[in-house]
């Protein structure tokens, strides 16, 4: 199989994903890489499914994990079996405990969750927010063939007053490489600081940059030569992604993250995108938790939530699955 061929489908697919991407196992330096194909009778690719694997030295085994996969017709079990076929060997390969998954399902797709139960994959529903490695809740609008002029007029009247704040204030939005990723991780040390999380180091953007090769760009604002705010997205499978984000401490009242957010928004609708995905809004519907203010945000851009399926496992070895779920849940309750 020539990744060539297996980047084209996932990159074609409505349900592809940067994360299934060849690429996405370039930045993920610390962990091995397997890429597995489904075809019809005539050799055409009709699924795949990129699995990254965790190796656990201590205890002889290893933990797999499609981010976002498989991508294919979930619908269709006997794709499903035969890309799962070809995954119980992986899994052989490395001794595995178990495979995770998370694949771009709508949380009321029964007709998916049901084959992958009846595969043998164990559903988790109940998980919400942090408790899941991917966040189940995103914020997307979907362009569907609209205008840039016409996506803005959309957007609630206080977030086009901010947008045109912005500019009326002098601050400035452009794209950039890794350039200016000095300035970048300026910012993004000071949401560090802010937020209370700590932030991913300046040679994985650079590592994640040059993986996707143009198609990972930073979103930059400037007032004069001070950075306010930034954005790292990706445009893959006609999403724009906006992965990363970061803002001064600084003229916040300028308003930068509004112009930031509309100058991507603005990129996908020029670019033919299906969709702009502002990604997680996790505990979106609790008004009192610390995220609500990022979905409140969001929101003035007039997109909708969407809510994935969440997490399946499949236990390869039941007694280390069952160690590793107590584990997971000390880990929790601490």
């Amino acid at each position: 199989m020539k990744t060539g061929d297996y980047e084209h489908f996932c990159q074609n697919s409505e349900v592809g994903s940067f994360t299934q991407s060849v690429n996405w196992a370039k930045v993920k330096e610390n962990w091995k890489s397997e890429f597995i194909v489904a075809n019809d009778i005539n050799g055409n690719i009709v699924g795949t499914i990129l699995i990254l694997v965790k190796k656990i030295p201590l205890l002889n085994t290893a933990l797999l994990y499609a981010p976002r996969g498989p991508v294919c017709d979930m619908h269709d079990i006997y794709i499903l079996k035969a890309l799962f076929e070809q995954v119980v060997l992986t899994a052989k390969k490395y001794n595995a405990y178990m495979l995770k998954i998370d694949p771009l399902i709508d949380e009321k797709d029964a007709a998916s969750i049901d084959n992958l139960k009846r595969l043998g994959f164990v559903y988790h529903p109940k998980k919400v927010g942090y408790d899941n490695i991917q966040c189940r809740e995103n914020y997307i609008i979907d362009i569907n063939g609209r205008t840039a002029e016409e996506l803005f007029e959309s957007f609630k009247p206080k977030c086009r007053y901010n947008i045109r704040l912005a500019v009326r204030k002098g601050v400035a939005c452009g794209f950039y490489g890794a350039e200016r990723l000095d300035d970048f991780m300026k910012l993004m040390q000071a949401t560090s600081n802010r937020d209370g999380f700590k932030a991913r180091s300046k040679e994985y953007f650079e590592r994640l940059l040059k993986a996707f090769d143009g198609k990972a760009r930073l979103c930059m604002c400037y007032y004069g030569d001070t950075p306010l705010s930034g954005a790292l997205f990706i445009d893959y499978a006609k999403t724009i992604s906006y992965v990363y984000g970061c803002s001064s401490d600084n003229m916040r009242n300028f308003m930068p993250n509004y112009l930031m957010q509309w100058t991507m928004i603005k990129y996908a609708a020029d670019n033919g995108c299906r969709r702009y995905d502002f990604c997680g809004i996790p505990y979106w519907y609790d008004e009192n938790h610390p995220n609500y203010g990022v979905y409140k945000f969001k929101q003035g851009f007039n997109g909708s939530v969407k809510t994935w399926a969440g997490e399946f496992d499949y236990p390869f070895r039941n007694n280390l699955y069952k160690c590793a779920d107590i584990i997971a849940k000390i880990k929790k309750h601490i």
